[in-house]
């Protein structure tokens, strides 16, 4: 068996572990045999948990509902395994004190309390959950500072910004260049965009992702909560972060240095490499992935984002200038907006409409507690809800 870097093998605890990013978590585990996999939470999908449990063996697993668990618990009878529903679940995982690092690939604000909870128990945090930074990086960045633990990103954007400024002194950064796909409907006019489809927005030319996230990409919603999450990753300035529409993929993300040099990180659109970074760094794994064919890519282009047609990410620069509660307001306002328009209640271009109207009936309070974060959230849910029934 290889060993990790100090010689032992690293446990490791994963929150969303049914998701897109929690199954990829989970394949890199299968190819390394020093990582250990010591607790488990799942939102519902109970069929893919026990079979995860099976395989992975964890000592503590978690369900969001109580009969979820019981079922559950009557199904993994002949393991040993403790089964803890809801938040006390996802609590007792991100403390657990054998695990080393938490990976938060659970989605939704759900993630802040149990982040918290690792970083006081000085757990590293391998991030992907967005909610965390977006509306509460004012208290989770400090906090790991003075914990001494790192927040280690697995977003692929922030993934690039990180490894391009390995051996770097990042007083020396100008600015960050993210990148962005643009998505499905990159070149489209608004009046193109009237008429479109879940399930057209839903076809991400480059990358293979979970539902909200495919259509956060179309609208630029994601890349507004990329920018928001830079700004407290690395410390930035948000007149310092600016995004590049660069169809291919293939550039993840760029850092400018104060004399002119650029660092970029390339690769092919795969999350499996920023995971396993996250989870291996500083060290680098081999790893069985594509790997980019200049011959065959031909050339990589660059355009400047539309924000007119795609008003998603001008709204994420504002929410984050204004800071305070309006950053989950923002976060709030698009998961109920994203949902109804993918139950076909509401249109594509109507997204960012109701993100704005959210954001300005709201009155900003500046520096919240994780508690007023959360009623903010609910405030909003309330809102939209009176608006369509939601």
């Amino acid at each position: 068996m290889s060993m990790g870097r100090d010689g032992f093998v690293k446990k490791i605890a994963i929150l969303g572990s049914t998701g897109s990013i929690g199954t990829q978590t989970l394949e890199i585990v299968r190819d390394n045999p020093d990582l250990q996999v010591v607790g488990l939470a799942a939102g519902a999908n109970i069929d893919e948990l026990e079979r995860q449990v099976r395989e992975f063996q964890p000592r503590l697993v978690s369900l969001r509902s109580e009969a979820d668990c019981r079922e559950l618990r009557m199904r993994l009878a002949d393991m040993e395994v403790q089964v803890i529903p809801g938040m006390e679940g996802l609590l007792q995982i991100a403390e657990m004190e054998e695990s080393e690092i938490l990976v938060t690939a659970i989605v939704g604000m759900i993630g802040i309390r149990p982040t918290i909870a690792a970083i006081n128990r000085k757990k590293d945090i391998a991030l992907a959950n967005k909610e965390t930074l977006v509306t509460a990086g004012h208290i989770i960045m400090p906090l790991a500072a003075k914990m001494g633990v790192s927040i280690l990103p697995v977003d692929s954007e922030h993934s690039a910004i990180f490894q391009s400024m390995q051996g770097e002194n990042k007083d020396r950064v100008s600015r960050l260049l993210i990148t962005a796909s643009g998505g499905p409907f990159r070149g489209r006019t608004r009046q193109q965009l009237e008429n479109v489809q879940p399930e057209d927005a839903l076809k991400h030319p480059n990358w293979s992702m979970g539902n909200k996230i495919t259509i956060d990409s179309a609208t630029l919603v994601n890349k507004g909560l990329e920018v928001m999450e830079a700004k407290w990753l690395f410390d930035m300035d948000l007149d310092r972060i600016q995004v590049v529409v660069h169809p291919q993929s293939i550039i993840h993300s760029m850092v400018e240095y104060v004399d002119g040099g650029i660092m970029a990180q390339l690769g092919v659109p795969d999350m499996k490499l920023p995971i396993q970074y996250a989870l291996f760094y500083p060290d680098r794994r081999p790893m069985d992935s594509g790997r980019v064919d200049f011959f065959k890519l031909g050339q990589l282009t660059f355009e400047k984002p539309d924000t007119e047609t795609f008003r998603g990410l001008a709204l994420a620069y504002r929410a984050a200038e204004a800071g305070g509660t309006l950053p989950t307001v923002f976060n709030a306002a698009n998961e109920k907006a994203v949902a109804l328009f993918l139950q076909k209640k509401i249109t594509f271009l109507q997204i960012p409409e109701l993100i704005e109207r959210s954001m300005e009936q709201h009155k900003v309070i500046a520096d919240p507690t994780v508690e007023q974060i959360l009623e903010t959230e609910a405030s909003t849910y309330e809102y939209i809800k009176e608006k369509f029934g939601e």
